[in-house]
């Protein structure tokens, strides 16, 4: 799933940087969470498709990437978006 994840986003928003982490394994037990993990990621972008938007206008461009998967199978995703150039 973050191979999908990575490759969804390289595609939708040509990233300078990306970085996708499964953190399943934190939330064992809690809701959402299956057997197997791949439930829970954390995304680490950096792309110029977020220059000049807000916070959540680049939520909102990642999570429009990734609706199959969030509709799907990922039951939360931790989103740090950045355009270049931003700390």
């Amino acid at each position: 799933m973050a191979e999908r994840i990575a490759n969804k986003l390289e595609q939708a928003l040509a990233p300078l940087h990306l970085n996708v982490i499964d953190e399943s394994h934190q939330h064992q037990g809690h809701g959402g969470w299956r057997e197997g993990g791949e439930t829970h990621f954390r995304v680490e972008i950096v792309s110029v498709a977020f220059a000049g938007k807000s916070r959540l206008e680049r939520h909102r461009l990642v999570n429009g990437a990734l609706a199959q998967e969030l509709a799907e199978s990922v039951h939360a995703l931790a989103i740090a978006a950045r355009a270049p150039g931003e700390g």
